[in-house]
């Protein structure tokens, strides 16, 4: 199967779970967008936690295109929150991996992209500070036509 999710220019819907540090479970939604330009690829969207009251994470990626084994992708995201973090995009036969930090806040994390089909993903990932699961996640990412 060839991956479709970074890919490809396209948008994707995400549903899903997201727990707090405490492991309180709340539903969530998103949008991403990926498009492709010359010098970078973008990954842009939001992601809604509909906890109250609800909280919107808006994030906006940097990717530089693979590199000539076609297999790892570094990326970066800067935030006032997170600050700015870095991280690479690896894929290993049917998953995409992302493993990312900030040296100078302490967060550090990974995500795990599992193709089921052309249209369709499930993710998994938490984000740490130092020793301590800020948040996690699990989702289903349905590429939209």
């Amino acid at each position: 199967m060839t991956h479709t999710f970074l890919f490809q220019p396209a948008v994707w819907i995400a549903t899903g779970t997201f727990w707090r540090g405490d492991g309180e479970p709340l539903e969530a939604v998103g949008r991403t967008e990926i498009a492709h330009r010359e010098q970078c690829w973008l990954l842009s969207g939001t992601l809604k936690v509909l906890g109250a009251p609800p909280v919107e994470f808006v994030h906006a990626y940097l990717i530089e295109p693979p590199a000539a084994d076609g297999n790892t992708m570094k990326w970066t995201f800067e935030t006032e929150t997170f600050g700015k973090l870095a991280g690479v995009y690896a894929v290993i036969g049917s998953s995409i991996v992302s493993v990312f930090g900030c040296e100078a806040s302490g967060y550090r994390g990974t995500e795990q992209l599992g193709q089921i089909d052309a249209g369709h993903y499930s993710t998994v990932g938490l984000l740490l500070q130092d020793d301590k699961v800020i948040y996690s996640w699990q989702m289903k990412l349905t590429r939209e036509t």
